[in-house]
């Protein structure tokens, strides 16, 4: 089975869960497939990049993010994923994407989602293998509010590179807020 195969079959396995999450309470639900893409960082120095996604944290209305690494989140509700999810920076440049999960939610409006990582296999044009880490080992956050409509199809977004430490000669993975791109489909 290809990527590709085995990606399509998980999501649709996925789709069938119904997430507990949300404030509506009368039983409607939608669907929230979230992707990944890279824009340009510091990706160009990656032969590869390896990011695993293991799970994601919503945060419903009255959920707030956190200001800092430091302060976790009030009120989110985390999602784990049937299977971790490897997505490789490298070849989700421009207007690739990779989607990692797609499952029914509550209808309702959430503030935020944070993608929660175990972890970035890389290695620099060359094959040397290099650091790269998640600051605070915290979630990576897309402070993006969105609406999980009944009988629609949310598609998130979430935009993270790698950029280089000074002249460590190791990297830093960041969310790039104006990359979060939200779509609803009928």
């Amino acid at each position: 089975m290809d990527r590709r195969t085995y990606l399509a079959a998980t999501g649709a396995a996925t789709a069938g869960m119904v997430g507990l999450a949300g404030c509506s309470g009368d039983g409607s639900t939608g669907t929230l497939a979230t992707q990944v893409t890279d824009q340009p960082g510091d990706i160009a120095d990656f032969e590869s990049c390896v990011v695993t996604v293991v799970g994601m944290w919503l945060g419903p209305e009255s959920a707030e993010a956190g200001d800092s690494e430091d302060e976790e989140p009030s009120e989110r509700e985390y999602y784990e994923y049937d299977e971790p999810q490897e997505a490789d920076l490298v070849d989700l440049q421009g207007d690739s994407t990779q989607l990692v999960d797609e499952r029914d939610l509550d209808a309702a409006t959430y503030e935020f989602l944070q993608l929660d990582t175990d972890g970035v296999d890389a290695a620099l044009d060359g094959g040397e293998s290099v650091t790269v880490e998640v600051p605070g080992e915290a979630p990576l956050t897309f402070n993006e509010a969105f609406d999980i409509r009944e009988g629609s199809r949310t598609v998130f977004t979430g935009d993270f590179t790698p950029v280089k430490r000074g002249q460590s000669g190791s990297y830093v993975l960041q969310p790039v807020a104006d990359g979060i791109t939200v779509e609803y489909e009928e």
